[in-house]
């Protein structure tokens, strides 16, 4: 689809009934779901066991073929869940699975296939025990950029970015870039540029709201129920 042809009332509707599946599926299967957490096509969220934390103004973006999974395997007494702080991005396919712990910092993003684990889930000797655990910690800001792995045991510091298909199973240091198998430093974060990052934009929460429903207004303008449902069975080059 080259662009968005529904009508404004009509966009707004399905933003309404993602908004009433979240609330009526998806929240009681979250020990705390911040408010103004937005996911897209949640029925393609899905979550496995307690202890799993978002905090405000969460995204979630998940798709038909490429789920988002929260997994929490509550086997260990000292399981404590998964806990995703304020503003951060999850993409679709991104997995998180916890035996003990994970925490992931304030404005972080997870891009596209991203997996964080804190455990082996099988012994190298005994196929059938869980194997090695230790938390992961990922700091505040950081980008794990697409189908990047995230091992047991690793803390991620603030502002660092994991590179596409890198596979981190040591600690990253603040303020670095980091890739490849396994993954090593290849860029140093200049210290004097300034960091935007997620936290700051959505601290204005009715700004962010009501620019994107203008934008949606504007951008929808002149948009019919007929045209729409005539793009759907017979679309136009250009369309």
């Amino acid at each position: 689809m080259r662009k968005d042809l529904r009508p404004y009332y009509l966009k707004r509707s399905y933003i309404g009934f993602q908004r009433l599946y979240v609330n009526h599926f998806l929240r009681p299967q979250f020990e705390s779901l911040g408010p103004y957490a937005y996911f897209m096509q949640p029925w393609h969220v899905e979550l496995f066991g307690p202890f799993i934390y978002l905090g405000n103004h969460v995204t979630v973006l998940a798709s038909r073929d490429h789920k988002v999974r929260f997994s929490v395997w509550a086997a260990r007494e000292d399981t404590e869940g998964i806990f995703v702080g304020d503003a951060c991005l999850i993409c679709p396919g991104t997995r998180i699975s916890a035996a003990r712990k994970i925490t992931i910092g304030d404005g972080t993003m997870l891009a596209s296939g991203a997996y964080l684990t804190d455990a082996d889930w099988h012994d190298q000797y005994n196929r059938v025990v869980q194997g090695e655990v230790a938390p992961v910690t990922i700091g505040k800001n950081v980008w794990v950029c697409d189908n990047a792995m995230i091992g047991k045991g690793v803390t991620v510091g603030d502002n660092s970015i994991v590179g596409a298909r890198a596979v981190v199973i040591d600690d990253v240091p603040a303020n670095v870039v980091v890739a490849g198998n396994p993954a090593r430093i290849v860029k140093e974060l200049d210290p004097d540029r300034e960091i935007h990052t997620r936290t700051e934009w959505f601290r204005d929460h009715d700004a962010i709201f009501n620019g994107f429903d203008a934008l949606d207004r504007h951008m929808l303008k002149g948009n019919t129920l007929l045209s729409w449902l005539r793009h759907l069975v017979f679309p136009r080059k250009g369309e």
